[in-house]
């Protein structure tokens, strides 16, 4: 029973009083036609409490902007929601056609800085944000008194001799909620072995990152990824405002897992609205780490969390280190993640408690 403006309402009393749902909670798909951005589809979701995103379906169906009530959650990066015609794949170019937002998703078969392997090439954070969704599909139902609404389509990476790797994903909300929530299941239709490699990149900007925004998270070790993060390290979960030619800083989380095996992080600042935050949760079983990207920079002011299956620093670092995930011929595995705004002290309090609980 979805509680809009103040009062619950059963599935009869919300609909005596709309021509159309989407009056209050729904989807609304639509496409970009400015600039570089020409051409992206995107499906609006508006939750009715003051919570909306848009989902980017020629960008992997990933997540642009975010706002809570007019309050930005995610950052936008300056280049926008750039047609992925324009993608750059060598070197450092992804970076020429990442749009930010609340998620932009790094992989299949590499992520992180770029690498080279068996005379192949791998750019910065891969190729899936900028590969279109196909077979894609709207819909919305009543199940009783609840109102859910979900978008849901494949992304497909595959080279000949090498990958072919498909990720199904689900996006869905509902009337009422101020949460999503992400559901990919990734295959290897291929008849070779493959590696698997994905972070959620999810970045968070102003006016949720200021000074005095700080982040809890249930880790079981934080490490900085180089010597410019370890200058930083007893900082590494607040923030302050930006800092002119600041250098960016990454620590690498290895989480440690709820009862029902979930993973948790909180970015909190008390000083906004009386308390506004976002908490992150995902299955740690199949998402183990998260990377967190502290760059408080002028105007590149954002932090990254970034839950994943591997840390950041490429391909080939990460198989030496750590090994890479691989799928055999037809293996899948599941990946689920669930984003929620926190609008009041309470709220915070509660994860907050939660993951004070599982780190003791």
């Amino acid at each position: 029973m979805p509680t809009l403006f103040g009062t619950r309402y059963t599935r009869d009393e919300l609909l005596r009083k709309v021509g159309r749902i989407e009056q209050v909670a729904g989807t609304r798909l639509y496409e970009l036609h400015d600039g570089s951005e020409k051409g992206v589809r995107a499906v609006d979701f508006d939750t009715g409490t003051g919570f909306r995103f848009a989902v980017l379906v020629d960008r992997g169906l990933d997540i642009g902007p975010a706002t809570w009530n007019g309050r930005a959650l995610a950052w936008r990066a300056p280049v926008g929601e750039v047609n992925p015609a324009f993608y750059e794949p060598a070197g450092l170019g992804w970076l020429r056609t990442f749009h930010g937002g609340l998620l932009a998703t790094c992989g299949l078969a590499s992520a992180g800085s770029p690498s080279d392997e068996d005379g192949r090439h791998y750019g910065q954070h891969g190729r899936y944000s900028t590969i279109p969704a196909k077979s894609v599909s709207m819909d919305a139902a009543w199940d009783g008194d609840e109102y859910r609404f979900w978008v849901k389509g494949r992304v497909q990476e595959a080279v000949i001799f090498g990958e072919n790797l498909t990720l199904t994903r689900t996006i869905s909300s509902a009337a009422g909620a101020n949460a999503l929530s992400i559901r990919d299941i990734v295959e290897n239709t291929g008849y070779r072995p493959s590696p698997l490699m994905i972070l959620y990149h999810m970045n968070f900007g102003f006016p949720l990152i200021d000074d005095g925004t700080r982040l809890a998270a249930a880790s079981s070790t934080v490490e900085p990824r180089d010597d410019i993060a370890k200058a930083g390290a007893r900082e590494w979960h607040t923030f302050s405002g930006p800092v002119p030619g600041f250098k960016e800083q990454v620590f690498l989380h290895t989480m440690k897992p709820d009862a029902d095996g979930l993973a948790h992080a909180a970015l909190i600042n008390e000083h906004l609205d009386g308390g506004l935050g976002v908490h992150v949760s995902f299955n740690a079983d199949a998402l183990p780490t998260m990377a967190e990207w502290k760059m408080m920079g002028e105007q590149d002011y954002v932090v990254g969390l970034e839950p994943g299956n591997c840390f950041v620093e490429g391909r080939v670092v990460e198989r030496k280190k750590r090994g890479l995930v691989e799928l055999e011929p037809g293996q899948r595995v599941e990946h689920r993640l669930h984003v929620e705004v926190l609008t009041s002290a309470n709220e915070i309090a509660a994860v907050c408690d939660t993951i004070k609980k599982i780190t003791g």
